[in-house]
């Protein structure tokens, strides 16, 4: 990205979600320079998670995907748009290439193959992913998370085994 197009992509970012008419006025201008893989991804995320359009959005996701096959700030993203669209099998896919990606943070994208199994009731697994996403995680407050996943995931599980 240019410097002009990085101040609009960094006015669009500051702008979300919060001011959207911003946010697209300034995603516009960034993607009139050049499509790159850092303003597809947030177009995708409003069209994910502001717009509920996941169809658009993995449009948007696979062609940043396509710019930029290393921008590791789409796949967490991505992942959550597949999974609310109750793609799981792309999903498990784009997990297990992420995880593959040099530099991603894989404690994330395990957390996102935990959500994943919680959303198919494999809850036994989603627990262990939880504890192997703890083993990649250097961040106290994303262990923190964790742990609240964990509680989560095993009220679940314990309504889950008493409905049966």
């Amino acid at each position: 990205m240019n410097t002009i197009q990085n101040k609009y992509y960094f006015q669009a970012l500051d702008n979300f979600p919060y001011n959207m008419e911003e946010t697209i006025v300034a995603l516009n201008y960034a993607l009139s320079y050049e499509k790159n893989a850092d303003c597809l991804c947030l177009l995708a995320r409003v069209y994910s998670e502001i717009l509920n359009d996941y169809e658009t959005a993995k449009e948007y996701f696979e062609e940043a995907m396509s710019i930029n096959i290393h921008s590791l700030n789409l796949y967490p993203y991505f992942i959550d748009c597949l999974l609310w669209n109750d793609d799981y099998k792309e999903a498990k896919k784009l997990i297990n290439f992420a995880l593959t990606v040099k530099g991603i943070d894989k404690a994330v994208i395990l957390n996102k193959k935990s959500l994943l199994l919680e959303y198919q009731k494999k809850y036994k697994k989603a627990l262990n992913m939880i504890n192997n996403a703890r083993l990649h995680t250097y961040n106290s407050n994303f262990m923190t998370y964790l742990e609240s996943r964990e509680k989560q995931i095993k009220l679940k599980k314990k309504s889950n085994e008493k409905s049966k």
